[in-house]
This record gives C-alpha cells, structure tokens and sequence, in this order.
C-alpha cells in the first residue's frame, strides 16, 4: 500500500506519493490530496463513476485531481475510496465513494503539472503534486 506526504512548498502545497501501482498512485494522490483541506461526512455515503482519458499518465492524473476538486467544490462531495474497473497510463475508469464535506480546513484551487513527473520505480510509482491555493 502507498503513502504520502506533505512536503514544503514556497507559496502552495505540494505532496510526494510512494505507490506500489498505478490504482494506488491515484488513490493516494486524492486522499492525500483531500486530506489537506476537508474532513468528510461518511455518514451519507455517495456513489459517482467517473471515466476520462488523456494523453499520459502525469495529464491523467492531474485530470483526476481536478475532477475530485470539482466535485468537492460544486457538489459539496469528497471522495475518498475508489475501485479501478480500468486504469491504464492514458484511462481510467472508476467508481468513487465518499460522502458531504463535513469541514474546510484548508483550500485548494487546482493540481498543477509544476515540476510533475510520475516515476517508475523498482518499488512501483513515485512523484511529487504541487496543489495551488
């Protein structure tokens, strides 16, 4: 299983992510991602699928970040479980589980591609997000 952590940044905040494959790439950059800046009611939980597509692995997922952004910001829901029906370095689809932000501890306008490169490692995928605020 992957982890993150937040690392410091000049002006935004920026995460790095150790993932032993690509599902637990996204799934830590999203949770490590939400983690800066809601606390989720999971007493209401919800259900969204989401599919989208891109041209490489480092545009997909930003893409993916700014969906789950999207959906904090106009739809008042976090997610923070995912299940994979396919995820490859130009696709996803999947199927989102969460619930109402219960909080805002903090804000976060975008995933940015400052410095992004999504590394293969022997251990997996490694990178670091900067998250503009």
């Amino acid at each position: 299983m992957g982890r993150y952590q937040e690392i410091e940044h000049t002006a935004d905040l920026a995460l790095h992510l150790w993932a032993t494959d690509l599902p637990d790439l996204f799934t830590m950059a999203a949770q490590g991602m939400l983690a800066l800046f809601v606390e989720v009611d999971d007493t209401q939980p919800e259900t969204k699928t989401l599919t989208l597509t891109a041209l490489d692995v480092e545009t997909l997922l930003i893409d993916w970040l700014n969906e789950l952004l999207y959906f904090v910001e106009v739809h008042g829901l976090a997610f923070t479980a995912f299940e994979f029906a396919a995820l490859t370095p130009t696709a996803l689809s999947a199927t989102l589980r969460g619930g109402p932000v219960r909080a805002y501890t903090g804000y976060v306008k975008a995933a940015t591609f400052h410095d992004l490169r999504v590394v293969a490692t022997p251990e997996g995928y490694e990178t670091e997000i900067v998250f503009d605020t």
